[in-house]
């Protein structure tokens, strides 16, 4: 019992370091991008390997200009994101885009759920590096 009790101690404080490194990383690294929106309250992060893939569903409001952006630790490579609507029909993919845009700008007409699906690229190096995938939404009236 005495084991159990210290090895979850253990993967709380491990959680909870990785959080705030993230939220460290997104401050320096990220924030920036938003250049004249203003973040929402949601703070959207994960420490991901190379390969791995994430799903994200928000809530974008009608006539909001947004911002949504994704920002990755270098380590990564390229991280490649997508944004469909609610019926999973594709409104942006990152990977036809220019290079090194981390972010890209829209209104929504009415209300809707958007499905942001970020992936990592593989690694051929015998070496997994892991590091934070941020993703963040600002607005504008």
């Amino acid at each position: 019992m005495k084991h159990t009790l210290i090895l979850l101690l253990a993967f709380g404080l491990f959680a909870t370091t990785a959080d705030a490194q993230c939220r460290s990383f997104t401050k320096k690294n990220c924030l920036s991008s938003l250049d004249g929106y203003i973040q929402n309250d949601n703070y959207n992060s994960a420490i991901l390997i190379p390969g791995d893939e994430a799903e994200l569903m928000l809530t974008f409001l009608a006539g909001q200009d947004y911002r949504l952006i994704v920002c990755s630790h270098p380590v990564l490579g390229e991280v490649a994101y997508e944004i469909n609507d609610a019926s999973g029909k594709r409104l942006f993919d990152s990977r036809k885009n220019e290079p090194d845009v981390n972010h890209v700008d829209f209104k929504v007409e009415t209300t809707q759920q958007l499905q942001i699906h970020v992936q990592v690229p593989e690694s051929k190096s015998a070496i997994m590096h892991e590091g934070c995938v941020t993703v963040l939404v600002g607005s504008k009236s």
